[in-house]
């Protein structure tokens, strides 16, 4: 009884306060249509798709946006792939790689009803990989993906914090 009661006042203690979570700032920057557009590397045209789809699942899946095209967007995002590397972070007892760390960076720009901004964001994915062998398309592929996802994550933080919120209402 005490815990929920416990739990009743925290809850109340922060609709009180006018608490949101950071989630719901981010809907709002977002606004009602997104329109995404990925800049295509010439060096790894395949990562440009995989950077795609991430980020149209991250806004889908955990945002709940409508992907629209540009001309009905009242958001629009242009992503631009700067940079991604494989680093080795752990060895065998032989000195093979056993597992790497991916780092993709993307510069972001962010167009709304208040204006625009450019934001670089980078994101991280740490995989292991068999020893003394060579990293897979497959765990390559994955590997940019998932780091591309936190680097979409970063950015989404970025603009909820910024104060770059939707005005459309």
């Amino acid at each position: 009884m005490l815990i929920r009661a416990l739990i009743l006042v925290i809850i109340l203690s922060f609709y009180g306060c006018g608490y949101k979570p950071v989630s719901s700032y981010s809907k709002e920057a977002l606004g009602e249509s997104v329109f995404v557009d990925v800049e295509s590397s010439l060096e790894d045209p395949e990562n440009t798709v995989l950077i795609k789809d991430a980020i149209n699942d991250v806004l889908v899946s955990r945002f709940h946006a409508r992907l629209t095209s540009k001309k009905d967007a009242k958001v629009k995002l242009r992503l631009k792939l700067k940079k991604v590397l494989f680093e080795p972070i752990r060895y065998d007892r032989n000195g093979f790689v056993t597992a790497y760390n991916t780092r993709v960076e993307l510069s972001t720009e962010y167009e709304s009803l208040k204006g625009k901004k450019t934001i670089v964001t980078t994101g991280e994915y740490a995989f292991p990989i068999e020893s003394n062998s060579v990293i897979s398309d497959t765990k390559r592929f994955e590997a940019i993906k998932n780091a591309s996802k936190k680097a979409i994550d970063e950015f989404i933080s970025k603009i909820a914090v910024e104060g770059l919120l939707y005005d459309g209402k």
